[in-house]
């Protein structure tokens, strides 16, 4: 039978087949090849018990995408979800979401939550921001259920990993989106006591036909792995237009003059915010080097 994993604790993993949900443990032949199964994986499972719904994870199918903060896999695109206020947004945070997704050529949405309380002015001054950044921008309220349809458009058809700090409305966001029953999940709430303001663990949940998102344990930092001093650059993409007025063919637009990126900065074509963001960056990637 296959299936696929929608919730992975303590070593038990919750495999549904379209029907039923089962309570797997993994065959003891992935440890031995240092493989872990991933919530979004799509696996080969032995029944044990079809009345306690219970199996053995026996092979897993080949991955079309993995990622590991959040570890999941099989994911299309992936939705950063920050609150516009209370609290207030961290760029830096946001901007290493971003780098990381693009180093797994995953597309990238970016959802400001509670717009109900901001000025249109705040809205207005981060889509500016962001809106060379290569990644849709959508502002939504849970309260208010404002937006929604919105972000159901671009979640349609596909599996989504969403990802964000603690605190920003993110598992609000994501009970408003759920229109209907699409997935029976009794058989895990049986087992297991879910939180009611806390997502502790990736979970993937079916928000409608073929329509399924993962949601993740929220954090507040994220290291840059396998980024160079010099080619994170490469990740802000608003730079692309302005690199080939600088000076010199490697400027990485810090201390360079004659730098086309950074008069573009002081002219206001590239935000300030990720300018600042960039060079916060670029220092940590030179200090990490030395240790």
């Amino acid at each position: 039978m296959q299936g696929k994993i929608i919730r992975g604790i303590a070593g038990f993993y919750y495999v549904h087949n379209g029907s039923h949900i089962y309570e797997c443990k993994a065959k003891g032949i992935f440890r031995k090849d240092g493989i872990k199964p991933l919530v979004g994986d799509n696996v080969v499972l032995e029944v044990l018990d079809e009345e306690k719904l219970l199996g053995n994870i026996i092979s897993i199918l080949p991955r079309s995408s993995e990622i590991i903060r959040p570890a999941v896999a099989n994911v299309d695109q992936a939705m950063i979800i920050f609150a516009i206020q209370k609290p207030d947004p961290n760029f830096n945070l946001l901007d290493r979401f971003i780098i990381y997704m693009e180093q797994k050529n995953l597309p990238c949405i970016i959802c400001f939550n509670k717009q109900d309380i901001a000025s249109e002015e705040e809205k207005a001054a981060i889509a500016s921001a962001y809106e060379g950044s290569g990644c849709q921008v959508l502002f939504a309220s849970a309260l208010e259920e404002d937006g929604l349809e919105e972000i159901r458009k671009v979640l349609k058809g596909k599996t989504t990993t969403v990802a964000g700090p603690s605190g920003v409305g993110k598992s609000s966001l994501i009970n408003k989106l759920q229109t209907g029953t699409y997935m029976e999940t009794g058989s895990i709430s049986v087992k297991i006591e879910r939180g009611k303001h806390t997502t502790r663990h990736s979970e993937m949940i079916a928000i409608d036909e073929d329509t399924y998102i993962l949601d993740t344990p929220g954090f507040s930092s994220l290291q840059l792995f396998d980024v160079e001093k010099n080619t994170l650059k490469d990740y802000y993409r608003e730079f692309d237009d302005y690199s080939d007025q600088c000076r010199f063919l490697d400027c990485i637009h810090q201390n360079e003059p004659d730098c086309g990126v950074k008069r573009a900065v002081d002219e206001g074509r590239i935000s300030k915010i990720r300018y600042e963001n960039y060079l916060l960056l670029l220092d940590e990637l030179a200090n990490r080097r030395q240790y």
